[in-house]
């Protein structure tokens, strides 16, 4: 039951994601920044002042998140059509725009080129100094992995086979074996 619960969770998520890359940059940040909307229904369909007021400050906001990851330059290209490396950056932003107090990466180098990899990397690690930011990271390019984590945990078949710190751990001769066989 709890699968099939979080299966259509993943995929509800799956859809809003794409349906993000059809609206412009900002307005893919401002969407994650209407959690800590401050005026009424009323004052958004009459367009208030006070209504005109949160909405500049959204922006700024959206504008400073997007300076942060480089993206400021784009933020009225549409999110489909920036590069992919751009759109990882991009989902990042939004989710911090939500103020998390954990962020929640599922092989966020998949389909990326090294190049590509190296920036995700610098941006990780700069999200989780500058943010202050814990990070959960399911990832199998250990490269990546080495790179950013300061603990792991490995599972192999749903279990903990190991857990320490990152060099301990990728050294660990059960990891090895594990997932590199014999």
């Amino acid at each position: 039951m709890l699968s099939s619960f979080l299966d259509e969770v993943e995929e509800l998520l799956v859809e809003f994601i794409d349906a993000q890359r059809e609206h412009a940059v900002i307005d893919n940040v401002k969407t994650a920044l209407h959690n800590q909307l401050t005026y009424s229904t009323l004052e958004g369909i009459f367009r208030l002042p006070k209504y005109r007021q949160v909405e500049k400050q959204m922006t700024e906001e959206a504008m400073a998140l997007l300076k942060v990851f480089d993206l400021d330059g784009e933020a009225d290209t549409l999110a489909a059509n920036l590069p992919y490396g751009k759109q990882r950056k991009l989902e990042i932003a939004r989710a911090l725009a939500t103020r998390p107090k954990l962020l929640l990466l599922d092989e966020p180098a998949a389909g990326m080129n090294p190049n590509e990899t190296q920036e995700l990397m610098d941006t990780i690690r700069f999200v989780r100094d500058e943010f202050d930011m814990t990070i959960l990271l399911i990832e199998h390019d250990m490269k990546l992995v080495s790179g950013i984590c300061e603990e792991l945990t490995v599972l192999n078949f749903g279990r903990i086979l190991c857990q320490g710190k990152t060099n301990d751990v990728l050294n660990n001769p059960e990891v090895i074996k594990a997932y590199l066989g014999e």
